[in-house]
C-alpha cells in the first residue's frame, strides 16, 4: 500500500506496507529493560477469593493485571510535565501523530569518565534538513543488549546541553534516543538536557516530546521516515509508546 503524502511544499511517498517497529516491549521477564533501581515489570492474573482468573487455571478469561514504571520499563514518550510542577498529561499534550523524521547514528564521545553526544556530531549528521523528529541511534548497537540492558548504576552516554540546543534551534519537536534519559544518570537534579529541550526558563515547548528506550535494528539505514508516534492514552507525564517508521522513497 503506497501513500502519498503532502507535507509543507514537498509530496512524500511512503509504503504503508512496510512498518519498521522501533519499540521495545513490556515483559514481566527479569530480563526487560530496566533503568532508575526499581524491580522488572509484573504481569500476573488477578486473584479473587482464591481463584487466579486466567484460562489456564480454569477460569473462562485472561485478567492480568500490569505493574510498571514507563519511565523504566520499556519505550515511552514523555512531555514537560515530567519536570514541572504543572501537570502535562501526554494524552493531551501529543495532538499529531505523524512526522518528518531522520534517523542518524552517532558514537559518543569519551570526556572524562563519562561518555557524551555533542553538538558537533549532531550537526555534522543533520546538516541543514528541517526535521520535525531526530531518532538517534547509538553506536555500539547490539539487539540483545539494547533491548534487555539493566542501566541502573551504569553512567549511561548523554547528550551534552549544547547538543540538545541546537536540536532546539533547529525546530525539532521530537527526540527518540535509544537510551533511558538524554541527561547524565547522576547529576544532581540538574536535568540540563530536559530542561533545554523543553526550555523551562521561557516559554514552554509544551507539545514537544523525548521517547527514550527505542531500539533501532541495525537493518535500518540512516535517512529520512514518515514517523508514526503511537501512544497509550493515559492521563500521565509519559506513556509506554510504539513509534512505527516508514521510509521515504525515492
Amino acid at each position: 500500500m503506497i501513500a502519498l503524502i503532502q507535507y509543507n511544499s514537498r509530496k512524500l511517498k511512503i509504503d504503508l506496507s512496510q512498518p519498521l517497529d522501533i519499540s521495545i516491549p513490556i515483559t514481566d521477564r527479569a530480563s526487560n529493560v530496566n533503568a532508575w533501581y526499581i524491580g522488572p515489570p509484573k504481569i500476573e492474573p488477578e486473584v479473587f477469593d482464591g481463584d487466579i482468573i486466567s484460562v489456564s487455571n480454569g477460569a473462562s478469561v485472561n485478567f492480568n493485571t500490569i505493574t510498571f514504571n514507563p519511565h523504566s520499563h520499556g519505550t515511552h514518550t514523555e512531555t514537560v510535565g515530567h519536570i514541572v510542577e504543572k501537570q502535562h498529561h501526554i494524552n493531551n499534550s501529543l495532538e499529531k501523530y505523524f512526522f518528518l523524521a531522520e534517523v542518524i547514528t552517532v558514537v559518543p564521545e569519551k570526556v572524562g569518565e563519562d561518555y557524551v553526544i555533542s553538538a558537533k556530531q549532531l550537526q555534522f549528521m543533520i546538516g541543514n534538513k528541517k526535521r520535525e523528529a531526530i531518532i538517534v541511534r547509538t553506536l555500539p548497537n547490539i539487539r540483545s543488549e539494547k533491548t534487555t540492558k539493566q542501566y541502573s548504576n551504569t553512567n549511561w552516554p548523554y547528550f551534552q546541553k549544547d547538543a540538545v540546543k541546537l536540536l532546539v534551534r533547529k525546530g525539532v519537536k521530537h527526540l527518540l534516543i535509544d537510551l533511558p534519559s538524554v541527561d547524565r544518570e547522576e547529576d544532581g537534579g540538574e536535568l540540563a538536557g530536559h530542561n533545554t529541550f523543553w526550555n523551562t526558563h521561557g516559554k514552554l515547548r509544551t507539545n514537544a516530546t523525548i521517547t527514550e528506550f527505542i531500539y533501532v535494528s541495525n537493518k535500518i539505514k540512516d535517512g529520512a521516515y514518515m514517523l508514526n508516534l503511537q501512544i497509550a492514552p493515559f492521563e500521565n507525564d509519559a506513556s509506554p509508546s510504539k513509534p512505527i517508521l516508514y521510509k521515504v522513497m525515492d
